[in-house]
């Protein structure tokens, strides 16, 4: 198992947790997915490693960007 966490920039409400959600639970390899809006923090665990690339891909498809 694998866990990674992003700092997403712009979520300030439950849609925004909707969409990026969505979004990331999208991507193959995800397993589940923990969206903190308080800190901007999006947890992503998957079953082996997912490349960060394709998780700020989703993140900035849903219309938002990773800070780190």
């Amino acid at each position: 198992m694998s866990e990674s966490t992003f700092v997403v920039k712009g979520m300030t409400c439950s849609g925004c947790m909707s969409k990026v959600t969505s979004a990331v639970t999208g991507v193959e390899g995800v397993t589940d997915v923990d969206v903190d809006i308080s800190n901007g923090e999006l947890t992503v665990v998957s079953a082996s490693p997912v490349d960060p690339d394709v998780i700020r891909k989703a993140v900035n498809e849903a219309g938002y960007e990773v800070a780190s």
